[in-house]
């Protein structure tokens, strides 16, 4: 399999540009795979954040513990592909996310979360394996009022034929349409390509990429393996072929209407809002997350 060099633009094709996430331990060694954001790549449609996390086993006793934090100006998005995550925040949601499944959690002017193994899957080994996505919001919403929607597997369309299998979480492909609501227009999807079958990835979406969570796939003369964020050119017919059984996560919508600033949890237009919530999450000024008494401070 011929690969391309370690990341950057590639010289024609369909590809504008190739990331490859860093390692990130988020503590207690639970590790994830970061690509965006990137410094050759900030954000991709709305999405400004990705974090792979797996696959791995969890073993007995042991659990996922992402204490309370605050989140301003973006949604949250958490799709699971293995394992059991529950999820609390500040508005009284309490929700457990399963495989298929998807928690879409706005932050807008501020909500505190937490995501943790639930007690009862602690009991045993279990496997873990998902993607954790932050959707920038327009400027126009930044400010909107924090809820949280979950949509479990049946009500989130697929598509099926030829070799490929495809769920839309949110926003669209083609025709098909999520139920999930969002702000601006949308690519988000999980694909499973057979190997020797095609997908074919329409130019409807102004910005659009591909991230190999496993197998391999070619296009446009290039061969990838897993663990690599695909970003296309725009208006091009993609099509990508799977050299062995490949899972993807497409990406994309409309370019964000200006950049976004990114500090630890918090996206926004300004940087005088994330000094702001900075400062109403050290003085407590956040609604507290129902249920729990612990949260992580303010890095210093």
């Amino acid at each position: 399999m011929t690969m391309p060099p370690e990341t950057g633009a590639a010289e024609s094709g369909p590809i504008e540009i190739r990331l490859i996430p860093q390692i990130k331990d988020l503590g207690d060694g639970f590790q994830v795979r970061r690509v965006l954001p990137a410094a050759e790549r900030r954000m991709v449609g709305p999405f400004v954040f990705f974090d792979q996390f797996g696959p791995t086993i969890l073993r007995a006793g042991k659990g996922l513990d992402v204490r309370p934090h605050p989140h301003i100006g973006l949604a949250t998005v958490t799709y699971l592909l293995e394992g059991e995550i529950m999820h609390r925040d500040s508005l009284g949601s309490r929700q457990a996310i399963r495989p298929g499944a998807v928690n879409w959690m706005t932050a807008g002017r501020g909500i505190a979360h937490s995501e943790r193994t639930p007690p009862e899957v602690r009991q045993r080994d279990s496997g873990m394996f998902g993607v954790q996505l932050w959707v920038a919001l327009p400027k126009a919403h930044e400010e909107t009022a924090p809820a949280f929607h979950h949509h479990d597997a049946a009500a989130l369309p697929e598509i099926e034929g030829e070799g490929v299998r495809l769920r839309v979480i949110a926003g669209s492909f083609g025709d098909v349409r999520s139920p999930v609501a969002t702000f601006t227009s949308t690519l988000c999807a999980d694909a499973e390509i057979a190997a020797g079958a095609t997908l074919a990835l329409p130019a409807e979406h102004e910005e659009r990429s591909a991230y190999i969570l496993s197998g391999a796939v070619d296009t446009g003369g290039q061969s990838f393996g897993h663990g690599q964020l695909l970003v296309f050119r725009a208006r091009q017919e993609i099509a990508i072929r799977a050299l062995l059984p490949a899972r993807l996560i497409l990406l994309g919508g409309e370019t964000m209407d200006g950049p976004r600033h990114v500090w630890w949890n918090f996206v926004s237009s300004s940087r005088e809002r994330i000094e702001q919530a900075k400062a109403d999450w050290k003085a407590g000024r956040f609604d507290q997350v129902i249920g729990e008494t612990e949260f992580i401070p303010l890095p210093e």
